[in-house]
């Protein structure tokens, strides 16, 4: 049988949403495009032409 009171003790509040902004916000995420933009850019340090 289910003890209510046990369940209730293991919930965790999820964050308010400026708690929630805020975490997402300093998170540092590369996506695809990042990466190809620093490819590219160090491509034309290089002189290399990219294309």
């Amino acid at each position: 049988m289910i003890n209510f009171e046990d369940e209730i003790k293991r919930i965790k509040p999820s964050l308010d949403v400026d708690q929630l902004e805020d975490a997402i916000l300093k998170v540092d995420l590369t996506d695809m495009n990042d990466l190809m933009t620093q490819l590219m850019e160090e491509a034309l340090k290089k002189g290399n032409d990219p294309s």
